[in-house]
């Protein structure tokens, strides 16, 4: 019954989910056959290419640097020109790009390809699923949200899982035919039948420019933040869990940005490996509602233990020793995929992404223990902000060390040793997460009520 009815909750947003369903398909069913187009275009007849490495760093750096002002600005446009338009806007991005391959993977093209998505991944990559959400908040009552935005993450990870399914099975050349037609189908599906959830505003600074609009989030951003550190240096804990989420998150971007062009040249893996990898990746997730960082191919059997033992182990060990285990997990994942020496060997290590993935609630559990109600969202945002800078930091590293070691002018012959510096950075997570102290309880702080109450991204 309770199926059944949550079910019948999601009927208000069917044409919401259906655009945004073939759209997730779309773009996953690209992932696995990237590496293989960029290397051979950029380095044909060479199964290492350090352009194509140095330009995913690269457009991964600028994403997320962009990214910190754009989705805000975003979040805004959609609360004062309404859902729809912006969800339109966001979701026709990635159609140039693709295009193009679809038409040509020549060395040109694929150039072209990485300006165009760049672009495409400042305006859309993590907007969509946030003006989504918004839209969801406008159109379900309050206490049924909870378990619609399950239901979204479902469908977003199965949405993975069938677009690495076609990505297995279709010819390299006609997926990225079949990817723009799916592309094109959801903005023109989206354009006709979905209805605007936020009625017009009348207020007269509707209509101010965009620059207008651009330096008052900026504004916005400067003060919330500037009061988030604050609440954040004023609480020993929170400081450490801030070293915890930095180092981590270094460590873990840095390997997720690699790691497919390593896998591609240390074991020759191509489109097939990477879609069975990241289709068992994305059937794990529908369950543990984690899809965050791609290649844990044994999380489909490991969800259980996840769902199941968890819930027994946490009044007895808490969240710091189940933060440290975690950790502990990531650090042993990092090492097998740094020292991997057969092809079996990377999927020893992804079964311990069922572990690792524990990090992030555990943090969240540790940061909300530690700030009163008031502070909540300044301190979930400032962590939030701390790992977003480790992110664009990381290929900054890790790209120029892997195309060395992957290259014959390495000093020595290992080709993970970029995963094993990674390592380090978690290791150094684990220990700051070893002196945690989360007993400390939430200081209170005076601020005035319009520096306490942050406002959200998207209301």
């Amino acid at each position: 019954m309770d199926v059944k009815k949550n079910l019948s909750e999601l009927r208000p947003l069917i044409h919401l989910l259906i655009p945004l369903f073939v759209h997730w398909i779309a773009e996953e069913m690209t992932v696995s056959v990237l590496v293989d187009v960029t290397t051979n275009a950029l380095c044909p007849g060479k199964t290492t290419c350090s352009e194509a490495i140095y330009l995913t760093g690269l457009q991964q750096t600028i994403v997320g640097i962009f990214k910190m002002v754009v989705l805000p600005l975003l979040g805004q446009l959609a609360d004062d020109y309404g859902r729809k338009p912006m969800l339109l806007l966001t979701i026709s991005t990635t159609i140039i790009p693709f295009a193009l391959l679809a038409w040509d993977n020549s060395k040109g093209f694929v150039y072209a390809y990485y300006v165009l998505r760049t672009v495409s991944f400042i305006i859309s990559q993590g907007s969509i699923f946030c003006i989504a959400v918004a839209y969801v908040a406008d159109i379900v009552e309050e206490n049924k949200r909870p378990a619609t935005f399950g239901w979204i993450t479902g469908l977003f990870s199965t949405a993975h899982v069938v677009g690495n399914i076609l990505a297995r099975f279709l010819p390299g050349e006609y997926i990225f035919e079949v990817s723009l037609g799916l592309l094109i189908f959801c903005p023109v599906y989206m354009k006709v039948f979905l209805f605007e959830a936020v009625r017009s505003d009348p207020r007269q600074d509707r209509r101010s420019s965009c620059w207008t609009a651009i330096f008052k989030v900026l504004q916005e951003r400067y003060n919330s933040m500037r009061n988030a550190v604050t609440v954040v240096v004023s609480s020993t804990t929170m400081k450490r869990i801030a070293y915890v989420s930095f180092f981590y998150e270094l460590g873990m971007s840095g390997i997720t940005s690699v790691l497919l062009y390593y896998l591609k040249s240390a074991f020759g893996f191509n489109k097939n490996q990477f879609s069975e990898i990241l289709m068992m990746v994305g059937i794990g997730s529908i369950f543990s509602q984690e899809p965050e960082y791609p290649v844990e191919m044994f999380r489909t059997f490991c969800w259980t233990l996840e769902i199941l033992v968890l819930p027994l182990v946490h009044p007895l060990l808490g969240d710091k020793l189940i933060l440290c285990i975690a950790l502990l997990a990531s650090i042993i994942y990092a090492l097998l995929y740094g020292l991997a020496w057969a092809p079996w060997v990377p999927y020893l290590s992804a079964s311990f992404g069922v572990i690792y993935v524990l990090v992030k609630p555990s943090t969240y559990a540790v940061i909300s223990k530690a700030s009163t109600s008031a502070h909540q969202g300044k301190a979930q945002g400032l962590i939030a902000g701390v790992q977003s800078v480790a992110s664009f930091i990381a290929p900054l590293a890790m790209s120029p060390l892997t195309s060395l070691f992957l290259s014959s002018k390495a000093p020595f012959n290992c080709k993970g040793f970029s995963l094993l510096c990674a390592s380090i950075s978690l290791i150094i997570s684990l220990c700051h997460a070893w002196l945690l102290k989360v007993d400390d309880s939430p200081t209170n702080h005076t601020d005035d009520n319009s520096e306490q109450i942050e406002a959200p991204l998207l209301s």
